[in-house]
This record gives C-alpha cells, structure tokens and sequence, in this order.
C-alpha cells in the first residue's frame, strides 16, 4: 500500500500513481528529476515552498496546487510550470485527473500556523486508498475527523506536534498505516521515529519511511 510513497526532509513526499508523480513541498532534493505531473504546496514557510526545490521537480507540464492565500507568493514560480491552482482548506477538487480534498492545518495555542492563513493539508485519492498529508498542522477537531488508509503526520514539536500528540491523532483517525513526517533536520530527533512508533496502538501500522 505504501511501496509507491518516498518521503524525503521535512515534508517533503513523492508519491507514484501508476504513471504520475505526486509531489508535496519538495525541499532540499537531492536530484533533479523533473518528473512532477503535480506538485501540491501546504503553506509557504520555506521549508515547504522552495522555489528552487518547485524547479527541480517541475517541468512545463506540471500542475501546481497552493492555498489561495499564498497565490502572490508562488508568482515568483509560476515560470517553472505548467498552471498554478490554488484551494481553500475544507474543499473536494478534482484537476486534471488528480482527486483531492483539503483538510485545514493550523497550531491550536502556537503562533505559527494561524488558522486565519488558510493553509491545507490534503486528503489525496490514489489507487483507490486515502492518502492524507497533514502539513503542519497540531491534532485539530478537523484532523481528527479524517478518514484515511494512510496518513503522513507531522511529529517533530515546536512547529507541529510532538510524538505524543502525533501518536494521539494516529489512534484516533486509525488509518491502516501511519508515516512520521517533519523531524529529524530542522527540528526533532532522528530517533523520534522510533519512539512515535512506540505511542502508536495497534493495529494502526507505523513505517519509517523519511530520508535523512
């Protein structure tokens, strides 16, 4: 189920869906594959929005999808692909051929990601499975009312939640299997993977799957 998802720093993800490639904030990519059919942006902290990481996974035939809010700021990309799309949290689109819904992502006391920016997650329909991307995001009344086969979730705290909240939100939205995201480089420990794997409840699955 989870064979055809890469995660690589931070939150930055590559999916497969038979011949397309999905990608979400691609920063710090090692290579320049330039294979994107889309690539789908949570917010615009520039750990997730790179325009230099856009360009290495970008071709003139990529879609890119970004919050509403930050349409200004993705301008400075728009050279480097094919059409800019933009979302508001809480909505179902279908774009060339790509199923997705937005779920809002936000701090709930933290000052860093106010609900007010509008900034998403995404809920994406891949082969039949729910993927959901949480984004930055803190175990919120909309992230708990997810449904998913898989779920990517941030765990890294400061910015995000920690493991223990992370773990929370896994066992009750029960995806079958759940990939820690968002630690290990800017913030958290290489080990939070593992000790996030030991919060979990079975039978929710846990893969270690980030690229350090």
């Amino acid at each position: 189920m989870t064979e055809n998802i890469e995660v690589f720093t931070q939150n930055s993800i590559r999916i497969r869906d038979e011949d397309k490639k999905i990608y979400i904030d691609p920063f710090q990519m090692k290579m320049e594959a330039h294979d994107a059919d889309y690539i789908l942006i949570t917010h615009d902290h520039y750990d997730h929005f790179s325009p230099e990481d856009i360009g290495k996974a970008a071709n003139s035939g990529t879609l890119l999808v970004v919050p509403e809010k930050m349409l200004g700021k993705a301008q400075e990309v728009s050279g480097l692909v094919k059409q800019i799309v933009t979302v508001k949290p809480g909505v179902y689109r279908e774009v060339e051929g790509l199923e997705f819904e937005t779920v809002p992502a936000y701090n709930i006391l933290k000052p860093f990601h106010p609900k007010s920016a509008e900034w998403v997650g995404y809920v994406l329909r891949i082969g039949g499975k729910r993927i959901y991307i949480a984004g930055d995001t803190d175990a919120t009344k909309e992230a708990k009312a997810v449904k998913c086969d898989v779920a990517l979730i941030p765990i890294g705290g400061t910015y995000t939640m920690d493991v223990k909240k992370a773990a929370e939100l896994a066992d009750t939205i029960r995806p079958d299997v759940v990939i820690p995201t968002h630690y290990g480089s800017i913030v958290g420990k290489p080990s939070d993977g593992e000790a996030f794997a030991g919060y979990v409840k079975a039978p929710v699955r846990v893969e270690l799957k980030i690229q350090f």
